[in-house]
């Protein structure tokens, strides 16, 4: 073959090219190709430069990943099969509207056609200007195509009559087929091309992601290096298994220097990049044991926001007894995995602003505990709400409010449980390794030895700390939730912390840097989101800063130091949790393990003997909790902490006189307490007005059959 070349001269040669190898010094910069020659007018081809031999070896054969990797195969195999699916479905119910609506526009078309005006043209003799006869040929056009119209269908049926005939009937099924395809085809619903599927938006990730879309965010983010730089795709960008967003599997190039990690403090960056929230894009780097690496990211990118909507109904709510050595059901991912807390030898500390669902997450761990009669809950509520007041009737321990009555409950409290681990800790070290092999509590030993496992549960902690004057008394308290929450969880004693304000008054980081899981809703910024999850999480990822007001109950769970996920809880509110606390009580009597404060809770006692007592009285009981006397501005406070709506205006004279209704007799109107005799209240004249049969119910006052002695009483 003869082919014409330009030099780089500009010389013209004819002649077959044969290219030359000539020796080239690696170090050394080719040079540029040489321009084309203009010859006689005519632009001939540059003749090609010569290329390095060790780039003419041939590229070996690269098949396609759905060829050589079974993974992607499959979910190739089922992104194509819910594509099918999904176009069959929407053919169904679209293709009837489309072939109307191309019969529609057929028959339209048809119309107009038939009955077009005729050519308009006038010719004229130029003598005498009369019309010529040319004029009334053109008038016969419009004849013309009803002749068409009629022959054309005329012959359609007599061809359609003959292939019945002589091959088939059907032919005129196939006819009518086809027939039907063309208005469908013709039915289409048109789009401009060009046109932006969503007005004001580039691209809308619900109808296209393309590996071009990432390799521009991650350029964008500064994780590609070059225009000619880009990912290596792992795995078909296929939509997920509930159809609610794109998945994939990308590797960052050879070379750039960047991680995984990196890849994920870019988040903000490449979803913006990607044109959706930071919500909906979750980014997780894929381990060894699953067959990744440090540059091996998985991605999802949701179609809405994943955390919008009804919150699902606690799966404890249906549950008769729930064993606390195994995992709580705790609530969803962004992708509907079911995601749970095991916090056996765990301990945890919720956080966030207020009235985004931080309580109510924790208490889905509380009310596990519950469900479990081997469990022994010793609570502290430092706001003194109604969240927990159902709890009263379980607990071995409750206090609640943070006044200052309440502070010196709330150490005793502290003191009693440091006690309790330390004999705990005594008993294990006494055991043979054949029984106790790791030094830590089994359920062998929990039964055996009577060890309950111990959920220790402060909600608003800043409560107690801001209740303390000195700061040396501070500092005691702070010494000794840090030496439980340090030594605790081997002897199944496992802390559970909640707090409004982060900051380090509010809880100090002595105390936050010992905690294992953390969780936080919304909070204000990053700072604060690590104050919560721990200092530099939010650059790593995990930052509770980017949920918004929407996001109620939903929040960023750390469960190690590069382990992460945003949770939307579970959904369990008061009364639902009164009456797993009514269930948690029953399976406490039939077990023996009902102690403390909770076998001496006067209104549960009455319901279980099938009793009801005034509300008031309850209440009243439930605000002397431990002690004997109380002034009366004492316990007009602390029933505005139990019930703020019923209680806010009451006074002194209100209180006597409802107390009197109820049937309390008041023996003494002046209580001495610390050497200062004021108005006040004594517990025995309250318990007058309770029924014996009530009190006699109550289980510190019966022997319960099969309860322990070495089981700690409190």
């Amino acid at each position: 073959m003869s082919t014409e070349y330009a030099e780089p001269n500009g010389t013209v040669v004819t002649g077959p090219w044969t290219p030359t190898i000539d020796p080239i010094d690696p170090v050394e910069v080719a040079p540029a190709p040489p321009a084309a020659a203009v010859v006689h007018g005519e632009i001939l081809p540059a003749r090609p430069a010569p290329l390095p031999a060790r780039t003419r070896i041939a590229d070996p054969i690269r098949l396609p990943a759905w060829v050589t990797s079974r993974t992607v195969a499959r979910a190739t195999a089922r992104h194509n099969a819910r594509v099918a699916g999904r176009v069959a479905v929407r053919s169904s119910w679209r293709a009837p509207a489309a072939v109307l609506r191309g019969t529609w526009r057929s028959g339209r078309f048809w119309w107009s056609w038939v009955n077009a005006d005729d050519l308009a043209v006038e010719l004229r003799d130029a003598d005498s200007g009369k019309l010529g006869k040319e004029i009334f040929v053109v008038r016969d056009h419009r004849k013309v195509r009803w002749y068409l119209t009629g022959g054309t269908l005329g012959g359609t049926g007599i061809a359609e009559a003959i292939g019945a005939v002589m091959v088939g009937d059907w032919v005129p099924a196939l006819s009518g087929m086809v027939a039907i395809s063309a208005a469908g085809i013709a039915g289409r619903r048109r789009r401009t091309p060009g046109d932006p599927l969503v007005p004001g938006i580039e691209r809308d990730t619900k109808v296209d992601l393309a590996p071009a879309h990432l390799n521009d965010a991650f350029r964008a983010a500064g994780l590609l290096r070059g225009a000619d730089s880009s990912l290596v795709l792992r795995a078909p960008i296929v939509r997920d298994r509930l159809d609610r967003g794109w998945e994939t599997l990308v590797d960052l190039p050879r070379g750039g220097g960047k991680t995984a990690a990196d890849a994920i403090g870019k988040l903000p960056t490449i979803a913006a990049e990607l044109s959706v929230d930071e919500i909906q894009l979750v980014m997780r780097r894929v381990r060894a044991h699953e067959g990744g690496h440090g540059r091996r990211l998985s991605l999802w990118i949701a179609d809405d926001d994943p955390y919008i909507g009804k919150p699902t109904p606690s799966l404890l709510i249906d549950v008769e007894r729930f064993d606390f050595w195994k995992a709580v059901p705790f609530g969803q991912d962004a992708r509907g995995n079911r995601i749970e807390i095991l916090l056996l030898w765990q301990s945890a500390f919720f956080g966030g602003l207020p009235r985004r669902g931080k309580t109510f997450s924790m208490r889905l761990l509380v009310a596990a505990a519950v469900l479990d009669p081997w469990t022994q809950l010793w609570l502290a509520d430092g706001k003194g709400g109604a969240d927990f007041r159902a709890v009263a009737q379980v607990a071995h321990r409750y206090v609640s409010g943070a006044d200052p009555d309440d502070l010196v409950v709330f150490e005793a409290m502290l003191d009693a449980l440091i006690s309790e681990m330390s004999r705990r800790f005594a008993l294990l070290a006494s055991l043979p390794s054949s029984v106790c092999p790791e030094g830590k509590l089994t359920p062998q030993i929990m039964r055996k030895y009577h060890l309950p496992l111990i959920p220790f549960v402060i909600d608003e902690l800043q409560e107690y700390f801001e209740a303390v004057e000195e700061e040396k008394d501070r500092q005691r308290i702070i010494g000794k939730l840090a030496r439980i929450a340090r030594r605790g969880p081997a002897a199944g004693i496992m802390p559970v912390y909640a707090s409004q304000r982060p900051d380090a008054k509010s809880v100090p980081t002595k105390l936050r840097e010992i905690v294992t899981y953390r969780y936080s809703t919304q909070v204000t910024d990053k700072t604060s989101s690590d104050m919560v999850l721990g200092d530099g999480k939010a650059k790593a990822g995990a930052d509770a800063s980017i949920l918004s007001e929407e996001h109620k109950g939903v929040g960023v769970l750390v469960t190690g130091p590069a382990s992460f996920v945003t949770v939307k809880a579970d959904l369990l509110d008061n009364p639902e949790f009164e009456i797993i606390c009514q269930r948690g009580r029953a399976l406490r009597l039939a077990e023996g393990t009902l102690t403390g404060q909770a076998a001496g809770d006067i209104t549960a006692a009455a319901g279980d003997v099938g009793y009801a007592i005034p509300p008031l009285i309850g209440d009243v009981m439930e605000a002397f909790g431990q002690r004997s006397r109380m002034w009366t501005d004492d316990l007009l406070a602390a029933l505005v902490n139990l019930d703020e709506d019923t209680y806010a205006e009451w006074d002194g004279t209100i209180l006597a006189a409802e107390l009197d209704d109820a049937g309390v007799v008041r023996t003494m109107k002046q209580v001495k307490i610390n050497g200062e005799n004021r108005a006040g209240w004594v517990l025995r004249d309250i318990e007058g007005a309770i029924p014996p049969e009530v009190l006699a119910a109550r289980p510190s006052a019966r022997p319960v059959e099969g309860t322990p002695a070495t089981f700690p009483a409190g």
